[in-house]
């Protein structure tokens, strides 16, 4: 009797050692997740422009590359070029030379981390000079949002709605292309009272409002795609798997808060690759910059999408031709002899 109940008490006792260390271990990993880049913020080759005479504009690029690795520079001939650059998303700021002094241009709707930053560094040498430098924000965030504080909160719930979205379509039972058009309806959908309430009621988003939606329905699309594909591949833990890389890694490798380039490296590249970071990148393209440097991360998202939308009805049909070939199988004459 002793030997029969070993098995039965040796299952539960190693469930909890398993939950005691795993606990512990996922909290580790969100800490290093979150807690790392947070704390390694600082500028790496983040695009900055130097607009005007060399001559004039070689002190200020030698002072500027004091700061080893920190700036990617560009040259531009003048102002208008500089500006350009900047609305172009090309650059987040840029030091002009005029026969006033030296003009500091930024964009606190690109990343009003990286504005600050910039006004800090340039000013600041400046005052150590004796001089002043004007500063002109280009593209300035909208007086509802001026910390860039709701877009970045929009990338939690933007996840949160995709992976809910992937986890029902799969628990309910749905597969194939039925469950393909329940997520993009459930996407645009989101897109939609997204729109509503960060453009229409909270106005932190100034752009065109459908594209804001888009962009919006297809972030919470290329998460729940993702979610529902890898769980028609892989069963329920498929779920657990792209939900862990969504919420450890896409969230906190975003950039949403500062900006790619502020991140430790690779980790500002990878967030990238990732729906939460290429969307953030799309929104602030279509609700501040016209759509400037909309293409990568809009590809991205498409991917995520259009491979996570392919794995669903993959998955299904996988499952239909075991269920097909089982019964044959088990009718198949056995041989005698």
């Amino acid at each position: 009797m002793s030997t029969a109940s070993a098995p039965a008490t040796r299952g539960p006792a190693l469930r909890a050692i398993a939950v005691v260390v795993l606990v512990p271990v996922l909290s580790a990993l969100a800490l290093w997740a979150f807690a790392w880049p947070a704390a390694r913020t600082a500028p790496r080759d983040l695009p900055l422009g130097v607009a005007g005479p060399p001559a004039a504009t070689a002190g200020i690029e030698e002072r500027l590359t004091r700061q080893e690795g920190a700036f990617e520079i560009h040259h531009y001939a003048d102002e208008a070029a500089a500006r350009a650059a900047i609305e172009d998303r090309t650059v987040y700021g840029a030091v002009v030379v005029t026969a006033r002094g030296p003009e500091l241009l930024t964009a606190s709707a690109a990343s009003p981390v990286v504005a600050q930053l910039l006004q800090q560094a340039v000013t600041g040498q400046a005052a150590a000079e004796g001089g002043e430098v004007r500063t002109v924000d280009v593209v300035a965030a909208p007086a509802a949002d001026p910390r860039g504080a709701a877009l970045n909160a929009s990338v939690l719930p933007l996840a949160i709605a995709g992976i809910a979205a992937g986890a029902v379509v799969t628990l309910l039972g749905l597969r194939g292309v039925r469950a393909a058009l329940t997520l993009v309806g459930a996407a645009a959908l989101v897109g939609l009272v997204a729109a509503a309430l960060a453009h229409s009621w909270l106005g932190v988003l100034t752009g065109h409002w459908w594209a804001e939606a888009a962009t919006l329905g297809l972030s919470t699309l290329a998460v729940g795609a993702a979610v529902a594909g890898c769980a028609a591949l892989l069963g329920t833990p498929g779920i657990g798997a792209m939900a862990f890389v969504v919420m450890f890694l896409g969230n906190p490798f975003s950039g949403a808060a500062s900006a790619p380039q502020m991140l430790p490296e690779p980790v500002g590249a990878i967030g990238q690759w990732l729906p939460p970071g290429a969307g953030s990148t799309l929104l602030r393209s279509v609700a501040f910059f016209d759509g400037a440097a909309a293409t990568g991360p809009a590809l991205t998202l498409t991917w995520w999408a259009v491979l996570g939308l392919g794995a669903v009805v993959l998955g299904d049909a996988l499952k239909r031709r075991r269920k097909e070939d089982g019964p044959t199988a088990e009718r198949r004459p056995a041989l005698v002899g």
